[in-house]
């Protein structure tokens, strides 16, 4: 893969990947005189047409993949995308996946799944695809580290930590991490039952509550953070023998809290605050995906400070990460409004491109660079020494340089 040459990679860019995962109907929405299935996946699966009237032609949405209720747990797992994701990551790439729709669209189903290990989601899969792939890359030792949190009325909190009596931890800034929790505990994980517990003791922690669209509605959003630390002896083309690289990729699962219509869910007391800040940090999230998706915006200035989860999903909306999006919907006629508003905003993350990179130690980027650099000029060397001998024209050395740089792999400085 190219990430091999994290050098290669300075001008890459990256869309984000939006799936769309419809649910089916709940008992209340089977009831015939409340309800009908207004959404169908056509076979294509990537277009959703959704009906409105039958006076209407259905208006249609395209992504990059689009399942319906018979799409299982595992499926779902293999045709969503996370695969390559997951890769990715454990070649030194901060990765991101979040499920965003409205209350009760199976935005937790898809990503940790019911209590039966038949229906496990795609986190619970996507540890044990991690494992698989350890015991499959025996060249590369990998160290990981787990971290757990919610934010819960705008205040991160730590799921991992209860001796901290869960109180809010700081969202700071630095030019060299971006913005991060500060304190945040980590969990060493030397096996994949590790991680699992670090899932399950989170779970345990999460903030949850009844209303009438959901019995156990998640009141936080959530983020489990893999950080992936590999080191691999390489090749650098210099034949000087192989060198010893170190990078630092992630893996983040994002669990949004859904869109709540009060009218809907008849919240009140603790709960309708709870409704109202996450309504609020969901809003400035569709801020932040409009102006990323706007052309005439993108360059301005976006709302990533108005919510503590657009600080720290920063680096996955236009920023240096790669992403994958699930939009989860319900195709209830009664949900139709929310639908289309997760369907409109799902359409815009689509066409945010990201700059993903290959992280690294900075001195180690440099050395990289460095030997980059040396390899080019015992080539031009090389080349110079030919023409001489065969006394052909000799180009200038600088002329040499930027044909090397035009065949897209630029070298870069990167000071720590």
């Amino acid at each position: 893969m190219d990430g091999d040459d994290p050098l290669k990679q300075l001008g890459r860019r990256d869309g984000i990947r939006v799936v769309v995962r419809s649910r089916p109907l709940n008992q209340t929405e089977h009831r015939p005189a409340r309800d009908y299935q207004a959404v169908e996946v056509l076979e294509d699966q990537q277009t959703l047409a959704i009906k409105t009237t039958d006076a209407e032609a259905p208006r249609t949405f395209t992504f990059h993949r689009a399942v319906d209720d018979r799409c299982s747990q595992q499926q779902f797992f293999e045709v969503s995308g996370i695969k390559n994701l997951l890769d990715s990551a454990m070649e030194g790439y901060a990765c991101t996946v979040f499920a965003f729709g409205q209350t009760g669209s199976g935005k937790t189903h898809t990503i940790t799944g019911p209590d039966s290990r038949d229906d496990d989601g795609i986190l619970q899969r996507s540890i044990a695809y991690i494992w698989q792939q350890v015991a499959s890359r025996s060249h590369v030792t990998y160290n990981f580290q787990a971290s757990y949190l919610e934010i819960y009325n705008e205040q991160v909190m730590d799921l991992l930590n209860l001796r901290s009596e869960r109180g809010a931890l700081p969202v700071r800034w630095k030019a060299e991490r971006g913005f991060h929790v500060e304190n945040l505990f980590r969990v060493e994980c030397a096996s994949d039952q590790t991680m699992l517990n670090v899932l399950e003791e989170g779970l345990r922690n999460r903030h949850v509550a009844a209303h009438q669209m959901n019995d156990r509605s998640s009141r936080s959003h959530s983020i489990l953070s893999i950080d992936i630390h590999s080191i691999v002896e390489e090749s650098d083309g210099t034949g000087d023998g192989p060198s010893v690289v170190h990078r630092h990729g992630s893996i983040s699962f994002v669990d949004l809290a859904g869109s709540e219509r009060v009218e809907r869910t008849k919240a009140d007391g603790q709960t309708l605050v709870e409704s109202n800040n996450i309504n609020k940090s969901l809003l400035t999230l569709g801020n932040c995906i409009s102006a990323l998706a706007d052309p005439r915006k993108r360059k301005g200035h976006i709302p990533y400070r108005d919510s503590a989860l657009t600080m720290l999903l920063k680096d996955s909306l236009g920023g240096s990460g790669m992403t994958l999006m699930i939009a989860c919907i319900s195709p209830a006629a009664t949900s139709l409004p929310e639908t289309q508003n997760t369907l409109r905003y799902a359409s815009r993350a689509k066409r945010i491109q990201n700059k993903p990179i290959v992280h690294m130690d900075p001195q180690q980027m440099m050395i990289q660079a460095l030997k980059r650099e040396v390899r080019m000029l015992r080539q031009e060397c090389a080349y110079l020494r030919n023409q001489i001998d065969s006394g052909s024209e000799v180009v200038s050395s600088n002329s040499l340089l930027t044909q090397e740089a035009l065949k897209g792999e630029p070298f870069c400085f990167f000071y720590p």
